[in-house]
C-alpha cells in the first residue's frame, strides 16, 4: 500500500493509545469459537490449542525460498485486537493474488501486534474504511495474523480495483529493509494455500505495483516476485502438499500474541 511510513514518535504515540482497546477487545471476546479452514482435500476441524508442527524444512539452493508444508495458523483478529467490522462489505470471488508491504519499519518483532493495530487504526479511523485493507497481514517472524473475511473485497487508496484480489500484506518497508527469509517463507505458505482454496494458479501473483502507481510491496520484496521466486515457492508447496490454514482462537491464539510481544515467536 503506498502510504507515508509512520514516524518512531506518531508510531508510539498511536501505541499508546490502542493498548487499552486492545486489552478490552481481548478480555471481551477470549471465548470466541475458532474457525478451522482447510483445502479441498481436508475435512475441516476445530481447535483452541496449538497444533504440533508437522513440517519439515530441507536444505535449499541459494536463491530459492525453503518448502515447509503443515498448517499455517492465523491469529484470529480478536486475540491481536482488530476491531469487528464497522459495516457491510461487498463479496468477491477471488481469481488472482497480490502482495503488499505496510511500507512501515518494524524495528523489533515484538511490535508487530501493535503495529498492526496502528494500521487497523489508520484504515478505520482515519479513512473509514469497514475493516483492516487486507486479508492476512505476516510478520518478520513469519506470525500471520487474520485481517478482512477472504470473501470482502480490500481496499487501497491506489488506483486498482482490489476485487477478486486476495491481499496478503507483509509488516515492513521492504524499499529500505531486506525481508527476513521466515516472512517471506510463510507469505508463500498463505499464497500456496489461498491457490488451492480458491482454486487460482500462482501465475496470477503480482505485486501492489503490477496493478497501481506505487512502489508496493518494496524493492526487496518485489524482486520475489519479477523473478519468479515466490511463485515457485508456491508451486514447490502445492506440490509437496499444500499447507492447511488454520485460524487460532482463545486462550492458545492470546498466548501466542503475548509471546510475540515478548520476543519469544
Amino acid at each position: 500500500m503506498n502510504v507515508p511510513p509512520i514516524s518512531r514518535r506518531q508510531f508510539l504515540a498511536a501505541v499508546a493509545g490502542l493498548v487499552g482497546v486492545a486489552a478490552a477487545t481481548r478480555a471481551s471476546t477470549a471465548t470466541k469459537a475458532p474457525i478451522t479452514t482447510t483445502t479441498p482435500a481436508s475435512s475441516a476441524t476445530t481447535s483452541t490449542t496449538r497444533i504440533p508442527s508437522t513440517t519439515t524444512t530441507m536444505p535449499q539452493p541459494a536463491g530459492t525460498i525453503a518448502t515447509a508444508v503443515g498448517v499455517v495458523q492465523a491469529i484470529c483478529r480478536s486475540a491481536w485486537g482488530e476491531r469487528e467490522p464497522s459495516g457491510p462489505m461487498t463479496s468477491h470471488t477471488i481469481d488472482r493474488m497480490t502482495v503488499h508491504h505496510t511500507a512501515s519499519l518494524l524495528e523489533g518483532n515484538q511490535m508487530a501486534p501493535a503495529l498492526a493495530r496502528v494500521h487497523e487504526n489508520r484504515h478505520m479511523v482515519d479513512r473509514g474504511w469497514v475493516d483492516l485493507a487486507y486479508h492476512f497481514l505476516v510478520d518478520a517472524n513469519g506470525n500471520v495474523y487474520e485481517g478482512r473475511p477472504v470473501t470482502a473485497v480490500g481496499d487501497t487508496m491506489t488506483d486498482y480495483d482490489p476485487t477478486g484480489h486476495f491481499l496478503v500484506c507483509a509488516e515492513g518497508d521492504f524499499n529500505n529493509q531486506a525481508i527476513p527469509a521466515a516472512q517471506v517463507s510463510a507469505v508463500a505458505d498463505v499464497l500456496a494455500w489461498g491457490a488451492v482454496h480458491f482454486e487460482v494458479d500462482p501465475s496470477t501473483i503480482q505485486g501492489h505495483r503490477d496493478w497501481a502507481t506505487t512502489s508496493c510491496p518494496g524493492d526487496n520484496f518485489y524482486s520475489l516476485i519479477s523473478e519468479g521466486n515466490l511463485e515457485q515457492a508456491v508451486r514447490d508447496r502445492i506440490a509437496a502438499g499444500a499447507p492447511g490454514l488454520s485460524i487460532l482462537c482463545g486462550d492458545a491464539a492470546e498466548q501466542r500474541v503475548a509471546d510475540i510481544e515478548a520476543g519469544l515467536a
